[in-house]
C-alpha cells in the first residue's frame, strides 16, 4: 500500500504557490549542499545523501515527477502539486496548494528514510505545514 505525506503552503509560508520547477530547484539545492559538505569531510556525500534522478513524464509535465535510483536500498519516490479549497479560521474560503510526496508499493524502507528528509527540508524552506507519512504534523512556519 503506498503512503503519502503533504506540504502544505499555509499564509504563514514562505510563498503561497509553487511550481514542479521550483520544487525540482529546491531538490537540486539540496544536492549541492550536500556535496559541498562531502567535499568538506573528502567524502562523496552527495550521491548518498541524494541517490536518486528526477524523472518526468509527458503526462505529469507540470503536475508531478519522480525520483528514480539505480542504487540497491531505493527505488522510487512521487512529487506532485496541487491545490484545495479550504474555509480557515475567519470562515474565509481560499485555495490552499500543497506538496504531495507518495512513496510507491514498490518503494523501499530507505526510500520511505530519504522522503522523510527531503519533506523536512522542502518544508523548512518554505515554512510549510508537514504532514509526514505517520499522521503527526510539523508546523515549521512562524505561529501566533
Amino acid at each position: 500500500m503506498s503512503e503519502t505525506a503533504y506540504i502544505k503552503l499555509v499564509p504563514g509560508s514562505a510563498q503561497q504557490t509553487i511550481t514542479v520547477d521550483e520544487i525540482k530547484g529546491l531538490l537540486k539545492e539540496y544536492k549541492e549542499n550536500t556535496t559541498k559538505t562531502g567535499h568538506q569531510l573528502s567524502w562523496n556525500y552527495g550521491e548518498t545523501a541524494f541517490p536518486y534522478e528526477i524523472k518526468e513524464t509527458p503526462e505529469g509535465k507540470g503536475r508531478w515527477f519522480y525520483l528514480q535510483s539505480n542504487v540497491d536500498r531505493y527505488n522510487v519516490i512521487l512529487f506532485g502539486v496541487d491545490q484545495e479549497k479550504i474555509v480557515d479560521e475567519e470562515n474565509q474560503e481560499r485555495i490552499q496548494t500543497y506538496i504531495q510526496i507518495t512513496l510507491a508499493e514498490t518503494s523501499t524502507y530507505g526510500d520511505k528514510n530519504k522522503a522523510n528528509e527531503f519533506c523536512k527540508y522542502l518544508s523548512k524552506k518554505l515554512k510549510g505545514e508537514l504532514h509526514l507519512f505517520n499522521g503527526r504534523i510539523m508546523y515549521d512556519y512562524p505561529r501566533k
